[in-house]
């Protein structure tokens, strides 16, 4: 992979409608699926299927949430939330235990809260409703829209990669079941000036299997194709930004990749506003890690951890430790208990 890796100046690009063409298409989709997600981690994914006018509405949408009054947003502020959905305003979330330079309106799956007992696992705390803004009543349906044909989109993508893996086409699904840990997130990276932080976001990988990006046209996300080497992922009209969670990675031994990334602020008087969908499996799910052909096992890099460690395997918790470490007001405020006896883990 090290000698790809050095040649390579931009993200590749890929066309989910080659998965409905002639057998030649298909065939050529899933080679080029194969190796953008082994040797980068990341890829553009056009003619998705999403229409151009939903998205245009959910950017617009955005886009209205953050110029609502400082007072609005802090109604939904995620302090008010035990299943970490809501407001925080820029600086709130930690990334490498610094502050990120973001304000952000976070909103996962549509569920109640469940009925729980003192002996039931703390994850289960995450189920439960998102906070909406009053004034803008179009966005929790829109949203709500969007996450749904997301959701239909990026499993049929994950069956994809099943069968780009030589696995069956189904190996996947029993991870999501009719529960999928579906979490959008709003941004925005408000202008910063020289010699302030420039963290919009630190370097991190995502934590689930699959992430989805819907940029503007301010760039700012950075790749890191190789150790202390970052090539910008450009706005790319009506694309996607694609890249492998680290359960995914771990979940093959290592052989595709979950790489490392961050976002740059803008400059001062400009602002980046994206919107991030992220597609994890049921949180009561058991990650196994899967049996790969002899002549793909045999190409699986070093995993960045033991892909035997339970954080993989089971999703609840590792979402849950996610989540603390990066909201520790709101773990603060309802995950008291957890945190003694898990501080060694989060830390």
């Amino acid at each position: 992979m090290g000698s790809a890796m050095s040649t390579i100046t931009s993200l590749p690009i890929l066309d989910l409608s080659q998965l409905d063409g002639n057998n030649e298409a298909r065939v050529n989709f899933l080679a080029k699926l194969n190796r953008a997600a082994r040797d980068v981690g990341f890829f553009y994914l056009v003619h998705h299927g999403i229409s151009h006018e939903l998205q245009r509405r959910v950017s617009q949408l955005s886009k209205a949430f953050f110029a609502l009054p400082e007072a609005e947003k802090q109604r939904v502020a995620m302090i008010h939330s035990p299943h970490f959905r809501g407001y925080n305003r820029a600086g709130s979330e930690l990334t490498c235990s610094q502050p990120d330079w973001r304000e952000q309106f976070d909103i996962g799956a549509e569920r109640s809260a469940l009925p729980l007992s003192a002996a039931d696992p703390s994850w289960q705390r995450l189920q439960g409703p998102n906070l909406w803004p009053a004034p803008l009543p179009e966005l929790k349906t829109t949203l709500l829209l969007w996450q749904q044909e997301m959701t239909r989109m990026s499993l049929r993508l994950l069956r994809a990669f099943a069968e780009a893996l030589e696995l069956p086409i189904t190996a996947f699904d029993a991870l999501y079941g009719e529960q999928p840990n579906e979490h959008i997130k709003l941004i925005r990276y408000p202008g910063r000036l020289t010699g302030s932080s420039q963290q919009g976001v630190g370097a991190h990988k995502d934590s689930g299997f699959l992430s989805f990006l819907l940029q503007d046209n301010q760039q700012g996300l950075q790749v890191e194709i190789a150790p202390e080497r970052w090539i910008d992922a450009l706005p790319l009209a009506e694309s996607f930004v694609v890249n492998i969670g680290e359960l995914l990675e771990l979940a093959t031994n290592g052989y595709l990749r979950a790489t490392v990334h961050r976002v740059v602020s803008p400059p001062p008087g400009r602002e980046r506003l994206s919107v991030a969908f992220f597609l994890g499996a049921q949180l009561d799910a058991v990650v196994p890690v899967y049996q790969l052909p002899d002549h793909l096992a045999a190409k699986a890099l070093d995993p960045t951890s033991d892909p035997q460690n339970p954080l993989l395997r089971d999703v609840g918790w590792n979402y849950l430790k996610g989540r603390l470490r990066s909201h520790p007001d709101v773990a603060a405020r309802y995950y008291g208990d957890v945190l003694p006896a898990k501080e060694t883990i989060i830390s």
